[in-house]
Order: C-alpha cells, then structure tokens, then sequence
C-alpha cells in the first residue's frame, strides 16, 4: 500500500475520535523511566501524545513522531496549551521513509503495530543506533489481544521481547538488553471498559 493511502488511513483512526485533551502515558513508560536523569528523547508513533507529555513534565525534550498528520497537529497544539511547547517537538513521519535525526537517550516504541507493510527490525534497528552510549531503547509490544483493537485475528501471534531482540539484531558489545518479560496489567479501552492483556516489554542499552 502506498505511502499515502496508509497515512489516510491512520489520519482517519485519530479524526474519527475525539481530540484527546489529558491523555495518560503508558505504564511501562512510567515504570521504566522514573528515576532516570532528563534528557533526549524520542517517540516513535506518538499517537495522541500521552508519554510525551509525561515525558516533557520531567524534563525531557522530546521529539514526538507519527505517521498522521492529525496525530501530530493534535499533539502539537496540546503541547503548546499545557505550556510545554519548548519541550515537544511534533513531527510527521513515515518510518518506511525517513526516520528523525539526532541523537537520544531515550527512545520509545509503544505497540508500534500496523495492519501494513512496516520492517519493525529495520526501524527499531535504526533507533538503536540512534541511542548515545548509555541510552535506552524501549520497546513495548502487545502480548495479547484486548476486546478493543483493530486487530481481532484468532490466528495472531505475538513475537516474544526476545524475538523481536533477535530479530533486531544487535551486536552484543554495543547494546545490552536490560529486560525483556511479559508482564500483565488491567488495560482500560473506550468507554472505560477494561480488560486484562500482556505487555512484551523489551528494554535495550547502549553500552558503548
């Protein structure tokens, strides 16, 4: 599919919900991140801007990427009217085409799931070598399927934290993984209706 058949589509999913004005951040991002010293960091698929926002309340300066625009114009000005739009910068990108240049001490890819052609190792190789020493990679995945998604295939099958490390592949004398496990949690869904699902949480550092 092409390039701009897939950003109409996901400029649909955000068009077709009501602008987020208070969106909370993901709790492997909270649990993973407190405590570490404020820096550089960079939100692949930002949605509606929920850990950048928390991201920035700690004093990160975060670059906050999505494929649609609307995600990103949203963000944008909801940055900006909670006083934080020094700490956000909100770009548009095709991850299959151009991937944000700089360096990070924190990246985050949060349930960075397609129902189209996306080489995730690829991406999520890419940000890897976008850490400076001593940053992390996060990388959270579905490890189930909630009532609420797009993608209610039977058939689906989650890749494990370490095969998506694998399929990374990363030389062990440069990046470390620091966790890699499936933890569970009570996930709430439109409408407020919640559900239990398994996180896969894979947590990569630079080490050099």
């Amino acid at each position: 599919m092409s390039t701009a058949d897939t950003t109409t589509f996901w400029d649909g999913v955000y068009a077709a919900r009501p602008a987020a004005t208070a969106p909370p951040p993901n709790d492997r991002l909270t649990e993973t991140v407190t405590g570490l010293p404020p820096g550089d960091a960079l939100d692949l698929g930002c949605g509606d801007g929920g850990d950048a926002l928390w991201l920035a309340r700690q004093g990160w300066h975060v670059t906050a990427v999505d494929i649609s625009a609307v995600a990103v114009e949203r963000l944008a000005g909801l940055a900006r009217s909670h006083g934080l739009g020094d700490r956000v910068i909100a770009e548009r990108h095709d991850l299959r085409d151009s991937f944000p240049q700089g360096g990070f001490d924190l990246i985050c890819a949060h349930y960075l799931h397609t129902p189209f052609d996306l080489d995730r190792a690829a991406v999520l190789r890419s940000a890897a070598h976008a850490l400076r020493p001593g940053g992390r990679l996060l990388v959270v995945d579905h490890g189930s399927t909630a009532p609420w998604s797009w993608n209610q295939d039977p058939d689906a099958r989650y890749p494990t934290p370490r095969e998506v490390s694998a399929g990374i592949d990363l030389d062990p004398a440069t990046w470390t993984v620091e966790r890699a496990d499936a933890p569970r949690r009570i996930a709430t869904g439109p409408g407020g209706r919640t559900a239990e699902v398994t996180d896969h949480v894979l947590l990569i550092r630079r080490t050099a």
